[in-house]
């Protein structure tokens, strides 16, 4: 099998940036490769929506380069499953999620939940 990966799990446009970066300092500290990822479900605006879907996609891009990771975004009701499924896909061993925002959905319980083998690293993005 390839290198593994860190699998960087952006939700928001405040945070990706500082999840992309501890998801590199790991990658890079355990030789593996560095994918992000981005969930939204069908008809949400990417990112949070304070920004055109046509700027998310570029910041995302940028952030995703300047790392050296490849960024994947993907349009799914299932949020919990289709996280499972990629990670599986390029192969991630450790997953990087920011901490849940006071009265949003915790699915960092479900992801540990049927990816009881996954390493998981969450990230207090509150301010």
């Amino acid at each position: 099998m390839d290198k593994m990966h860190v699998l960087v799990c952006v939700t928001g446009q405040k945070t990706c940036e500082k999840l992309i970066d501890e998801g590199d300092r790991l990658a890079k500290e355990m030789d593996a490769e560095l994918s992000v990822v981005h969930v939204a479900k069908q008809g949400a605006a990417l990112l949070g929506g304070n920004i055109t879907e046509a700027e998310a996609l570029e910041y995302l891009f940028q952030i995703s380069s300047e790392h050296g990771a490849d960024m994947t975004v993907i349009r799914s009701n299932e949020v919990v499953d289709t996280l499972a499924s990629h990670a599986g896909k390029v192969g991630a061993g450790l997953m990087v999620m920011g901490s849940p925002r006071k009265m949003r959905r915790d699915i960092t319980e479900e992801i540990r939940a049927i990816m009881p083998e996954m390493q998981f690293r969450i990230i207090c993005t509150e301010e």
